[in-house]
């Protein structure tokens, strides 16, 4: 579970989101959403323990990640980044073993239980047969599941995206996050992710974290749309949003 009090982040004297007050519980799928700029790759740096926060604070399972030792953070929240990873020298076995490092010795050896971790890693994402493959000869869309084994294999109760989808077409970023919604359901995590698809965020996840600046709007997806506020915050002429339903039009 990871609870948010009080938290403000921002830039200096520019506040993006003042006051915050949350409760992700384990077992969630969470998209965190909001127009360019607002904030969110931000937010999700400090929940992270990436930056500091302005004021407030955040805890996982009752721990303040601002007081952990890095190794500690490490076991309780992976976070998984928007740019796109080419490791050519690294088979994906190795590249998802690099998440078992706050568990291992000094030197990172992989013991029996870790490597069976990173095999289940890969098979939870799909990808198992890509093992003793190398990423610089995959797709954006395996690389990025083998980003997302890696971090499954640190074995943390939070996982953190920004923006996983982003570089995928239409029916690849329904199927990640599919896959989000089942690691969430089947493992028990608590799983956060940065978009720009309001349709997957509304269909799909089962929270929804709005950041309206400087308001954090937090809560499952039928009572975020039952507050107007994804209506008021994403209408334009181009979009159609029924907070009835829940979808989203988009005209050419």
């Amino acid at each position: 579970m990871l609870k948010i009090e009080d938290l403000t982040v921002g830039y200096g004297k520019r506040y993006l989101i003042e006051d915050a007050n949350a409760t992700m519980e384990d077992g969630r799928l969470i998209a965190l959403i909001g127009r360019n700029g607002a904030g969110k790759s931000t937010l999700l740096r400090a929940l992270a323990g990436q930056d500091r926060p302005i004021t407030g604070r955040v805890l996982i399972n009752g721990e303040d990640i601002e007081t952990l030792p890095p190794h500690r953070l490490a076991q309780l929240v992976a976070f998984v980044t928007t740019e796109r990873v080419r490791i050519p020298n690294m088979t994906c076995e190795d590249v998802v073993g690099l998440g078992r490092a706050p568990y291992t010795d000094w030197i990172g050896r992989l013991s029996a239980e870790d490597k069976e971790i990173v095999m289940q890693s890969l098979r939870q994402v799909g990808m198992e047969d890509y093992a003793h493959r190398t990423m610089d000869k995959m797709s954006d869309g395996e690389c990025q599941r083998i980003m997302i084994a890696r971090a499954l294999a640190q074995s943390t109760p939070v996982v953190m995206l920004d923006e996983p989808t982003s570089f995928l077409d239409m029916p690849n970023r329904y199927e990640m996050t599919l896959l989000l919604r089942e690691l969430a359901h089947h493992d028990g995590r608590t799983i956060i992710f940065s978009t720009h698809e309001l349709d997957i965020a509304l269909n799909l996840c089962d929270d929804i974290a709005l950041v309206d600046t400087p308001r954090l709007v937090y809560g499952p997806v039928a009572e975020v749309v039952a507050t107007g506020a994804i209506e008021r915050l994403f209408r334009s002429s181009r979009v159609s949003f029924d907070p009835r339903t829940g979808q989203v039009k988009f005209r050419p």
